[in-house]
């Protein structure tokens, strides 16, 4: 009896091992994307406090255009002058865009073609706003900005330590060696989770901003109903510029940021009245800005909704703890005193609005950037040289340090 079954049950146990094979092998197929693959590979300059400058084309212009690479733009945008310039037709809409100064309705201009090296992005419907004030403050012309229209199609690499792009096709890609996967939330914004600790660690969710040349900007509202910050911590009154214009806004120190894995101490805080309420607090805290970012080499991974960050060489850079109260900018190809905090530095030295910067230390460059890069760098006393009245005067400012 057991020789008959044996063949049977060996047969049986064949066809069983077959059909389990053959239900898993279907429970494990899958779609698997294809690897990335290097689209382009072009350069970029950094401007104060890190934002990134890339030269593109647009349609058949010949003309090379400045635009600035911002994952906190929910879009795509050209400046009003150089849209007029380019002799673009508008398009009227019910849609506004939404600032730290201002909300507006914006006018479209549809189905253009980016040309960045190696690289054409087609049917990109652009917005248009006004970036004359964004010129004055960095001394270059502000063509546009790149946001989440771009971003969305690619896999984009940032190099800091090199100053290079690379655009990726979505799909499979290999991360550095060394790094951190972030993994943000993202409506048209990357939002990332990060906490900060002064006396009291708060967490919150914060836009992924590489347009923002500073370090950290937080809602009041969020300070307020946190109360992260200690009681006798220090504040400064500043001002940004942003969408609408100028902003005033307060500047401190948080004792420690941290995202992902990685700690900075120390940390200069903008703080801001969020009346138009970009930061969609509670939803959000804030920003998180390029002066951050940019101690990482970062991958944009908006296909897969993940962050790649590995510290490069700027890791250990330090932050800007200078604070003169001053607002300079570039207007008509001289360098001008613009605003001055009262009691600041700017104002107990003796600065007006309205002089005009010829030279700070020996730089007589009438280069606002590098200007700027005097200021940022330097604590205690300088000198400048301004024109007031068309006369020269030389002027003792004493930076102050935000730390102290």
């Amino acid at each position: 009896m057991n020789s008959y079954f044996e063949p049977c049950m060996r047969t049986f146990c064949i066809a069983f091992a077959m059909l389990c094979l053959t239900i898993t092998g279907k429970g494990q197929e899958e779609f698997v994307p294809p690897q990335a693959k290097l689209l382009a590979r072009f350069p970029f300059t950094q401007l104060s406090g890190g934002i990134m400058i890339v030269k593109a084309q647009l349609d058949n212009f010949p003309d090379s255009l400045n635009f600035v690479f911002d994952t906190g733009s929910g879009g795509i945008s050209l400046d009003s002058t150089t849209a007029n310039y380019l002799k673009l037709n508008f398009v009227k809409t019910e849609k506004t865009i939404r600032g730290i100064a201002g909300i507006k309705n914006v006018d479209f201009s549809l189905d253009h073609i980016l040309k960045l090296p190696g690289l054409q992005t087609t049917h990109l419907d652009f917005h248009i706003n006004d970036y004359e004030l964004l010129t004055s403050v960095y001394g270059v012309r502000i063509d546009g900005i790149v946001g989440y229209s771009f971003f969305r199609r690619y896999i984009v690499r940032i190099d800091y330590d090199n100053l290079f792009i690379e655009v990726f096709t979505p799909g499979i890609y290999k991360y550095p060696r060394g790094g951190y996967l972030l993994k943000p939330n993202f409506s048209t914004l990357p939002l990332q989770t990060a906490s900060i600790d002064d006396g009291r660690i708060i967490t919150s969710r914060f836009i992924f901003d590489t347009g923002a040349g500073l370090s950290f900007l937080l809602s009041k509202d969020f300070v307020d109903d946190s109360t992260v910050f200690k009681k006798n911590r220090k504040s400064y009154p500043t001002q940004a510029e942003g969408l609408g214009g100028k902003k005033l806004m307060s500047l401190s120190i948080a004792n420690e940021v941290k995202i992902g894995p990685y700690k900075f101490r120390k940390v200069p805080v903008h703080v801001f009245d969020d009346e138009y309420n970009v930061t969609s607090y509670p939803l959000l805290g804030g920003l998180i800005g390029n002066d951050i970012l940019r101690r990482f080499n970062v991958v944009l991974n908006y296909p897969e909704q993940s962050t790649h960050i590995k510290p490069n060489t700027h890791f250990t850079e330090n932050f800007d703890y200078s604070y003169t109260g001053l607002g300079i900018y570039q207007i008509d190809g001289e360098i001008r005193v613009i605003d001055v905090m009262p009691n600041s530095p700017g104002d107990k030295a003796g600065f007006q609005a309205g002089d005009i910067i010829f030279s700070v230390e020996s730089n007589i460059s009438k280069n606002i950037q590098a200007y700027k890069n005097l200021f940022q760098n330097s604590i205690g006393k300088m000198r400048v040289v301004i024109f007031r009245n068309q006369q020269p005067i030389v002027l003792t400012i004493d930076v102050k340090d935000i730390r102290h």
